[in-house]
């Protein structure tokens, strides 16, 4: 592997969701990451070439019912640098492999851990999804039309309120890990995280210049100049043009007569939306993407992720790339000294058991006699 990350080991308890993204992404940055799964009725979990959160992994498959296999686990953390977990609090320390339980094999290990609610809170303990977690910060309250909130993806709470912030957390630990010695808990919680991401939205309400409710703000689709319209086509194009001058260049590449000095005049707004809807239902995506493309209106088609793979730009930053047919995310963030491998494929489940157990000194054969190991 390349990367900042090289020569870092990181031990990933499998999970879903956010712990599998920030592992993959500490892979991406150089890490050798060892995913460790539980057997599926005493075989390999089923593999997916399409599994892009587990690219550039390597694989133990080991049942943690079975005392053994924890004590193999921790034979592997004692040459590990992190450990990355997200069950519920607790579920590690009965199983062994609490914090403490690592650190008596290993001072230096940052333990990641990846929750929803956090490690303490009245919360803490039980189940939910993204959409609970962003509901609960003001994030889904905030994101959406007047009438109602919209889901947006998994993307504001799992992968941004979480997986990003125990990626930072870790790499933030590793730091002073090696300066120190000592390992820490990094307690990330997708409350917040999410929280954390509304920093400037915070700082606009506070300031007066947002208000607690959809649809009547800058960024959340109320005004005529940050908003989605149709095409003739039913297809759709982004405007953004926020600043006076990309709004002028807008206006008047849309062929409209509107005033762009009443950029701001909330009364003008309705009609405004309603002529710039008008102008856009003339012609189709495709050919309102020509007459901005070469501007700095900020105007964007709105792309499927299909679609996405094959616009100029993004493929020429490799930013989605497409393998045996398969589209998934080239690497971010770049470093040009480390050019990112998007070839990787993702792990076969158990294809490492042998070798990364026997290297960490564990007798493989009576694991895999047992049943308490299984090899891919």
């Amino acid at each position: 592997m390349s990367g900042p990350l090289s020569g870092t080991t990181v031990l990933e308890l499998a999970g879903i969701g956010p712990g599998p993204f920030a592992a993959m992404l500490l892979a991406d940055l150089g890490a050798e990451v060892i995913r460790v799964e539980r057997p599926a009725g005493g075989e390999v979990p089923p593999a997916s070439p399409a599994d892009a959160l587990n690219r550039g992994k390597r694989s133990v498959v080991l049942d943690l019912k079975d005392p053994a296999a924890v004590e193999a686990v921790l034979a592997l953390c004692a040459d590990a640098d992190v450990l990355l977990e997200g069950n519920r609090p607790g579920v590690t320390e009965r199983l062994g492999l609490g914090p403490d339980d690592v650190w008596a094999r290993n001072p230096r290990l940052v333990y990641g851990r990846m929750t929803g609610w956090g490690q303490d809170g009245p919360l803490a303990s039980r189940a939910g999804h993204d959409i609970g977690y962003i509901a609960v910060t003001g994030a889904l309250h905030a994101i959406g039309p007047a009438e109602a909130p919209v889901p947006p993806l998994n993307l504001v709470g799992d992968f941004g309120g979480g997986s990003t912030y125990l990626v930072i957390g870790v790499l933030a630990a590793l730091l002073e890990a090696r300066s120190t010695g000592r390992g820490q808990v990094v307690d990330a919680a997708i409350v917040d995280g999410t929280s954390h991401l509304l920093a400037a939205i915070h700082t606009m309400l506070g300031s007066g210049r947002w208000r607690d409710e959809r649809g009547v703000n800058l960024l959340d689709g109320s005004t005529p100049y940050y908003a989605v319209y149709a095409t003739s086509d039913g297809r759709h194009m982004a405007v953004g043009a926020i600043e006076p001058k990309f709004y002028a260049q807008f206006v008047e590449l849309l062929g409209v007569d509107v005033d762009p000095a009443a950029q701001n005049d909330r009364s003008t707004w309705d009609e405004t939306r309603e002529r710039f809807a008008a102008a856009f239902a003339t012609r189709t995506r495709d050919e309102w993407t020509a007459v901005y493309e070469e501007t700095d209106a900020c105007v964007a088609p709105v792309l499927s992720l299909t679609e996405a793979a094959q616009h100029p730009h993004v493929a020429a930053r490799g930013s989605v790339v497409e393998r045996d047919g398969l589209l998934r995310p080239g690497p971010a963030p770049r470093f040009p000294a480390h050019p990112g491998d998007t070839d990787r494929p993702a792990y076969a489940p158990g294809a490492d058991t042998r070798e990364l157990l026997a290297a960490a000194g564990v007798d493989v054969d009576a694991l895999l006699g047992a049943g308490a190991a299984v090899q891919g």
